[in-house]
């Protein structure tokens, strides 16, 4: 039996209006890693976009790692204000590929 590799996710609770769509949008990152072959790993949650701690989290599991994949709901989880290209480029610059649900 092969180990599946593992994918990691990425959530922005303020890009979500209640709890059971924060639920719903976790649910559907673990149906994505399912679907195409990965392991869900562990789900960052941003609770303060301003912040980003979450995010500089996943980023540093990324960097220390061999994970090179990370999935989000919708690419507007990785921006505040719709504008997601650079926290994706900084996953990509460590060669972690970025997967949106919402783009299958």
């Amino acid at each position: 039996m092969t180990t599946r590799p593992t994918l990691l996710g990425y959530v922005r609770a303020d890009a979500l209006r209640c709890a059971e769509e924060l639920a719903a949008a976790t649910n559907s990152l673990a149906a994505f890693a399912s679907a195409e072959g990965f392991t869900l790993g562990t789900v960052y949650t941003e609770r303060d976009a301003a912040e980003s701690a979450a995010f500089h989290a996943l980023l540093d599991e990324v960097k220390r790692t061999d994970v090179r994949a990370v999935v989000v709901p919708t690419l507007q989880h990785l921006g505040a204000n719709g504008a997601p290209v650079g926290m994706q480029k900084d996953l990509e610059f460590h060669q972690a590929h970025v997967w949106a649900v919402d783009a299958r």
